[in-house]
C-alpha cells in the first residue's frame, strides 16, 4: 500500500498583535490625519489673526485640538453613511471590508465629538453655540448637499470657516471689536475649502455617478471642474495677499511664505490643465495631494506673519511630516485596493 502524503498548508498565524494592527490601521485610515490638522490650523489662525499673535498655550491647545476632534467625528459619520456607496467603488474601506463594524464607527465617531463638545466648555459660550452650528452645517453635507454639486462644495467650506471663527471667539473678544480683516479673511477660508473640496470630488467620478450623486465633476465634467476651480483660486488667492497688505496685520515672513504656497499651486495647476484628457482616478487623488499640501501651507503662512518664526516654523514642519507622512502611508490603502499584508 502506498500513501501518498497531502502537501502541508500553512495558514497565516493570526495573533492577538496582528488583530490589533488591522484594527489600528482601519482606524487610522478613516480619521485620515492628512486631512485633520488643517481645520485645527485654521482655528489656530483665527485666534492668532484676531489678537495679534499666539494665543496662550491653554487656548492654543484648545482651539487646535477640539476642531480636530469634531472633524474626526464628521469624518467617521461620512463613512457611516456613505458605506453603501463605497461597496460600489471602494469595498476595500475600513467599514465595507468589515474591518470596522458600522455601529463600532457610530461609537467612536461619537466619542470624539463629546470629548470635543466638553473641552469647548473651558472657552467662551459663543464657542459652545458654535459647535451645535458646526454640528448641522456636518449633517447638512452628509445627509444633503454633499451629492448636490456646488452645494456640497460651499457647504465643506462653511465648516472650515466655522474652525476659522471657533479660534476667533475662544479670544473672547466682543465680535463689535473685531477689526474688518478678520471677518473678511474667513471668505479667503471658505473660497479656498469650497475649491479644495471641489477638486477632491474629481478623483471621485466614477463612484459618485454609480451611486446618483450629481458632483460637479459628475455633471459637467473635469475639464470644467478645472476650470471653475481656476476661478476660485483666481479670487480667493489675491484676497490673501490683499488683505495683509492692506491692514498691515502681518510681517514679511508671511509673504516669503506664501512664495512656497505659490509655487505648489503652479504646479498643481498646471498638472491638473495637463492630466484633463487623461483623467484617472490615481491622477484625480494626485490632484487634491497638492492642495492637502498647500492647504497646510497657507494656515501656516498666517502664523509665519503673526507669531514667533521659530515657533512657526515648528507648528509647520511638524504639520507637513504629519500630513505628507500619513498621505505616503495610508492614503493609497484608503482610496485604492492594496495590499494590507
Amino acid at each position: 500500500m502506498i500513501i501518498i502524503p497531502y502537501p502541508i498548508v500553512r495558514l497565516p498565524k493570526v495573533t492577538l498583535l496582528s488583530v490589533l494592527r488591522t484594527k489600528l490601521f482601519a482606524h487610522l485610515e478613516t480619521m485620515r490625519p492628512y486631512t485633520v490638522l488643517w481645520c485645527g490650523l485654521v482655528s489656530l489662525v483665527g485666534a492668532s489673526v484676531t489678537i495679534g499673535a499666539l494665543p496662550s498655550m491653554p487656548i492654543a491647545l484648545l482651539v487646535l485640538f477640539i476642531p480636530m476632534m469634531g472633524w474626526i467625528a464628521g469624518l467617521y459619520l461620512s463613512d457611516y453613511l456613505d458605506r453603501n456607496l463605497d461597496v460600489i467603488q471602494k469595498p476595500h474601506r475600513p467599514i465595507p471590508s468589515g474591518r470596522i463594524r458600522p455601529n463600532e464607527a457610530i461609537l467612536v465617531g461619537a466619542i470624539f465629538a463629546l470629548v470635543g463638545f466638553f473641552l469647548t466648555f473651558f472657552l467662551p459660550w459663543y464657542n459652545i453655540i458654535l459647535v451645535f452650528i458646526v454640528a448641522l452645517l456636518v449633517f447638512l453635507y452628509t445627509y444633503i448637499s454633499k451629492s448636490r454639486g456646488l452645494s456640497g462644495n460651499v457647504n465643506r467650506g462653511l465648516v472650515t470657516v466655522a474652525a476659522y471663527f471657533f479660534g476667533v471667539f475662544a479670544t473672547n473678544i466682543s465680535l463689535s471689536f473685531l477689526p474688518p480683516y478678520v471677518w473678511l479673511l474667513s471668505i479667503v477660508f471658505l473660497l479656498h475649502d469650497t475649491n479644495s473640496n471641489l477638486v477632491g470630488a474629481i478623483r471621485d467620478i466614477d463612484g459618485d455617478k454609480k451611486g446618483g450623486y450629481r458632483t460637479i465633476p459628475v455633471a459637467y465634467g473635469v475639464k470644467i471642474s478645472v476650470y471653475l476651480s481656476l476661478l476660485l483660486t483666481a479670487i480667493w488667492l489675491p484676497a490673501s495677499l490683499i488683505l495683509p497688505w492692506y491692514y498691515h496685520f502681518v510681517s514679511i515672513y508671511f509673504y516669503l511664505v506664501m512664495i512656497i504656497d505659490v509655487a505648489i499651486l503652479f504646479v498643481l495647476y498646471l498638472y491638473l490643465v495637463r492630466s484633463i484628457s487623461t483623467y484617472s482616478r490615481e491622477k484625480g487623488l494626485r490632484f487634491h495631494e497638492f492642495f492637502v499640501i498647500e492647504r497646510i501651507t497657507l494656515a501656516s503662512a498666517f502664523l509665519f506673519g503673526i507669531a514667533d518664526i521659530a515657533i512657526a516654523l515648528c507648528i509647520y514642519l511638524i504639520a507637513l511630516l504629519i500630513t505628507s507622512g500619513s498621505q505616503y502611508f495610508l492614503r493609497k490603502r484608503y482610496e485604492f485596493q492594496v495590499n494590507r499584508s
